[in-house]
């Protein structure tokens, strides 16, 4: 998702107004949870044994002091209470890689930023070096995936924490920039359900959003601009992996994901046919990051 993105050249009040908006729209149009059983009469005692349809949350031995009780069926359903786009054929295919030209100083930072970030990831995963396989595309994902997911958190963390300060609204930003992580973060459990990564890989990621998390966390406070044209032009790259990635799938360097089914988790997050293939999530993923 792009939308914490879409200030590099607008007004900040109008683009937040408009993302206040569309989140109120979103939330008006979802469908309330019901924590009691159907058809129950309001007027008499909520029944002792609630059943709780939040099937995201991890099932445990331990008892809700409350005796409310996760729902389960025949099939599991890990359903995320995040709004996320579902895509249509139409708009996974007409993906382009784009490129917005820098003014300025800000922009030319921004950048440079992400040109180092890029190397940094190619580097780690061996993406240019050699022949490309599917462990070497995943390692990249996952790596990358892990950086991508910080920048919203971090700034919508600042922003909540600002808007308590002001005692004032901010317009739909901090919801829009934790959507915008929490896509990112669904984006790594996916791949990381095609892959596990190693002790050492784990470890790299480990260090590199320590330093990472610092690094963005004093920039926004410094200038958020720079921070909002780095993820904007981080997309841009984003963008140009997946679509590489596409054409390889295409062109037979990648071909067992023409036919590999996608991961169970990625099928109900971007509600996919049954029979998704990995293909299929690279389009969903890349559609993302347009």
């Amino acid at each position: 998702m792009t939308l914490c993105t879409v200030l590099p050249r607008a007004s900040s009040q109008l683009a937040g107004q408009k993302a206040s908006i569309v989140c109120m729209a979103m939330r008006a149009i979802q469908p309330k949870r019901m924590l009691s059983s159907a058809g129950s009469d309001s007027s008499k005692p909520t029944h002792p044994k609630i059943v709780h349809d939040m099937a995201h949350f991890k099932t445990s031995s331990n008892k809700h002091p409350l005796g409310i009780e996760k729902l389960s069926g025949e099939k599991e359903v890990w359903s995320n209470p995040m709004q996320h786009s579902v895509w249509t054929e139409e708009e996974v295919t007409s993906v382009q890689k784009t490129h917005v030209e820098t003014e300025g100083l800000a922009d030319k930072i921004a950048l440079g930023a992400v040109k180092a970030a890029r190397w940094g990831f190619d580097t780690l995963s061996m993406y240019k070096y050699g022949e490309l396989t599917t462990a070497k595309v995943i390692n990249r994902a996952i790596f990358l995936e892990t950086v991508a997911g910080v920048p919203g958190m971090t700034a919508g963390m600042l922003r909540h924490l600002r808007s308590l300060r002001r005692m004032d609204r901010d317009h739909g930003w901090i919801h829009t920039l934790l959507e915008e992580a929490e896509n990112e973060r669904m984006h790594l459990l996916t791949f990381v359900k095609m892959r596990q990564p190693g002790p050492v890989f784990r470890w790299t990621v480990v260090a590199a959003q320590g330093v990472f998390m610092n690094l963005f966390f004093m920039a926004y406070l410094v200038n958020p601009k720079i921070c909002h044209r780095f993820v904007g032009y981080l997309e841009e790259e984003a963008v140009k992996t997946y679509t590489d990635i596409i054409a390889a799938i295409d062109d037979g360097r990648l071909a067992e994901w023409k036919t590999q089914p996608a991961p169970e988790i990625a099928i109900d997050y971007w509600r996919m046919r049954p029979d998704a293939t990995v293909r299929d999530l690279m389009l969903a993923v890349r559609a993302d990051e347009a």
